[in-house]
């Protein structure tokens, strides 16, 4: 039998539990895997950000206001953990988010395979691809964002967590933030290990109540880091103009 560390992504993938998960995002709009990456998969990703060859771009967030720190966007085609990450947890989080629009009333649904995504993406000039490794140093922080590139966007993302939080860096906490209608805004502050994944909400969830569901607005950010290195990894389903 497959050590766990020796077992492949997609397995890795499937043996999660996805209805725990589901279930996690319908009650809070995200949800927390157990370690989805190897510590060697999660520096092999870093030390892929020192070169030039997987990118096709490279933000720094203070030109643009968006807080403080760097990011560099993947291009085509994706590195294989990468390709596998997006392409196979894709098929996991498409009925969720089916459920989602059939809730809210939204006409779109979403196909099963992420391939067929992608050609829809396509069709509306969204071309470019959008996983990123993000780069934090001490003083830097991420505003609170969502991450719209195009007419066509999936609702749900996901975060994978390559460096090791008290080790590597201290603070640098993920922060969610869901406006509630007619009240103020209710904050969750998340700290995964290294090799964790948080799936979360892109930009709205549907909430329950007594007539029917109403959406949410969801905005995420990342805490000042405070000492030392964070790199993350950013899956997101959808390809940009």
């Amino acid at each position: 039998m497959q050590e766990k560390g020796e077992e492949t992504i997609v397995g890795r993938l499937a043996d999660l539990d996805w209805s725990a998960l589901q279930q996690s995002l319908w009650e809070c709009g995200h949800a927390l895997t157990p370690a989805v990456l190897t510590p060697a998969e999660c520096a092999a990703l870093t030390e892929m950000y020192g070169s030039e060859q997987p990118f096709r771009s490279h933000i720094i967030m203070s030109r643009y206001r968006f807080g403080r720190g760097d990011y560099k966007y993947f291009d085509y085609p994706l590195p294989d953990v990468v390709q596998q990450l997006r392409e196979h947890s894709y098929p996991y989080l498409a009925p969720l988010a089916n459920e989602w629009n059939q809730a809210l009333g939204a006409p779109d649904a979403f196909p099963e395979k992420h391939s067929t995504f992608l050609a829809a993406c396509e069709k509306q000039g969204q071309t470019r691809a959008m996983p990123l490794l993000l780069h934090y140093k001490a003083g830097d922080f991420n505003c609170l964002h969502q991450d719209l590139y195009g007419a066509v966007a999936f609702p749900l993302q996901m975060t994978c967590f390559l460096s090791r939080a008290g080790v590597d860096y201290e603070g640098g906490e993920f922060v969610l933030v869901e406006q509630q209608p007619r009240a103020q805004s209710k904050v969750e502050v998340i700290s995964p290990s290294q090799g964790q994944v948080l799936v979360f909400a892109t930009r709205y969830r549907p909430v329950k109540r007594s007539r029917g569901y109403y959406r949410t607005n969801l905005r995420h950010g990342v805490s000042r880091v405070k000492r030392g290195v964070r790199f993350t990894l950013g899956i997101i389903y959808h390809d940009s103009q």
